[in-house]
């Protein structure tokens, strides 16, 4: 549904390319590639690149150039670009550079959109304090100050995204909010998490077993069916460059 009202807001024609950045395993340039000729996906994580790159096999979508680096250092050609899209990734960006190359890599009237959701990690769901107290036990070798949630020079939040595109003269900047009930399975949960940077298979490596083995275990006693309820709650936030 989101992206649905994304590409019908961006006035997408079908024919132009997107810049998907942050992308980790491609779940927003997956789900939209086929509205767009090509798509550029970049991502500073090669354990995301490599499952994007099979999922895009497993779907037969041929269209879609992966990319492993950094997004501030992305060499890209002014005005080429008809969507660009960050998604649940812009606290980790430098947000103001990011905001201003996208103005220039965009062609005229063309949109810059940032995507945010409620996220496992950070619910309040009994299920969800589960998974976070696993998550936090197992990864404590990687982050031994915990996780960082943004980057030194970012903020969060829809207002603050709000400011950084008005700032940096992006045209009709404006939020979008949908509210939705999801189930997850104890299947789709281990999954999500491991698309996570925080909880990647990297990230995991030799604790990947037990991690796994763990966090099923408990949400399987929390829960024996193996299925939990959330309202998920996302958005976006789309920004229209000046014709």
């Amino acid at each position: 549904m989101l992206l649905q009202d994304l590409v019908r807001r961006a006035k997408v024609t079908g024919q132009g390319r997107l810049l998907d950045l942050a992308s980790g395993p491609g779940r927003v340039a997956l789900a939209i590639s086929s509205s767009f000729r090509d798509v550029w996906a970049v991502d500073r994580e090669p354990e995301m690149i490599e499952v994007g790159k099979a999922e895009a096999m497993r779907r037969g979508v041929r269209n879609v150039t992966w990319t492993l680096g950094q997004a501030e250092e992305l060499q890209a050609p002014a005005g080429s670009f008809e969507l660009i899209t960050i998604g649940e990734a812009f606290h980790r960006l430098d947000q103001r550079l990011i905001a201003e190359r996208s103005l220039r890599w965009l062609k005229p009237g063309s949109y810059l959109a940032v995507i945010g959701c409620s996220d496992i990690l950070s619910g309040r769901e009994n299920w969800q304090l589960v998974a976070v107290s696993v998550a936090e036990r197992w990864t404590r070798h990687a982050f031994p100050s915990g996780w960082a949630s943004s980057s030194a020079r970012a903020n969060r939040g829809t207002n603050n995204v709000i400011q950084v595109l008005t700032e940096a003269k992006f045209e009709n900047v404006a939020s979008y909010t949908f509210i939705e009930p999801h189930d997850w399975t104890v299947d789709s949960i281990v999954g999500y998490l491991h698309s996570t940077s925080v909880c990647s298979r990297r990230i995991l490596a030799g604790n990947l077993a037990a991690f796994d083995s763990e966090l099923r275990s408990e949400l399987k006693a929390l829960n024996p069916a193996g299925v939990f309820h959330e309202q998920i709650r996302f958005g976006y936030t789309l920004g229209r460059k000046p014709t």
